[in-house]
């Protein structure tokens, strides 16, 4: 595989298994959550540690108390600020969060106070971006805030949909905030992705179902959705991951 040091491949990674499959494949860094049918959630602190030990990886936590919107409560603040000292505290590289007012806005004073815990690690603007009423004026509320980067599809159901204003946000905010595209990133149009918006960074899954060791089933009894699988799970492919890697890297000019 070429390096890819001009480019950052990020992993959004539900498990240690995920996690060592992510350095497996050749990822720079992982986002470690849990809970990915929600959206992601905050993973565990013991899964946390245990990534930490087991991988090279940079380890981003994302800090997502419930499923839903992004506007939350003061409890809910305090929660997620706790969370977040216990990750750093854990050894996280990164923090990624988002907070929004009841109006589609930067929850600024919502920021602070989860900067505050960070304590100077990089820290992520994650898809609450995506559902921000004014991209510029949020773009610039981070900016000020000192936010490292932001996790994006163009405020699209899919990066690939959000060109245009990847595009244009890359093209003027570019040098003060890494843009970060995820949501349907997939081997056929990463490269278009890149090519088209300027776009360095790059989140997505690379996930595949993987069977439980389980040999008996009751299918007559659920623990999620009736229509659901719980004798399967999703976990990251290694070689999905490369294979991601190598369609950018190898669509570079020499």
């Amino acid at each position: 595989m070429q390096p890819h040091s001009d480019y950052q491949f990020e992993i959004c990674s539900n498990s240690v298994e995920s996690c060592l499959q992510a350095q497996k494949g050749g990822a720079d860094r992982v986002e470690l959550c849990c809970a990915l049918e929600e959206g992601g959630l905050t993973p565990s602190y013991a899964t946390i540690k245990e990534a930490r030990q087991l991988t090279d990886l940079k380890i981003h936590v994302l800090i997502r108390p419930r499923s839903g919107d992004f506007h939350y409560s003061e409890n809910e603040l305090k929660v997620m600020a706790e969370d977040i000292r216990q990750a750093v505290f854990l050894g996280a590289d990164g923090i990624v969060i988002g907070c929004l007012t009841e109006d589609g806005d930067v929850d600024v004073k919502a920021m602070q106070k989860l900067l505050e815990a960070a304590d100077g690690k990089p820290v992520t603007f994650h898809r609450a971006f995506d559902c921000c009423r004014d991209a510029r004026k949020a773009v610039q509320e981070l900016i000020r805030l000192k936010v490292d980067r932001i996790l994006t599809s163009g405020q699209q159901p899919s990066a690939e949909k959000g060109i245009p204003l990847l595009r244009e946000l890359q093209k003027e905010y570019g040098d003060q905030i890494i843009f970060l595209a995820g949501c349907g990133v997939n081997e056929s149009n990463i490269s278009r992705i890149h090519k088209e918006t300027g776009i360095r960074e790059f989140h997505f899954s690379a996930r595949e179902k993987k069977p439980t060791g389980m040999k008996y089933f009751n299918r007559d009894v659920y623990m999620g959705t009736p229509d659901g699988d719980d004798y399967s799970f999703d976990v990251t492919s290694a070689e999905k991951v490369r294979n991601m890697i190598e369609k950018l890297t190898e669509s570079r000019p020499s």
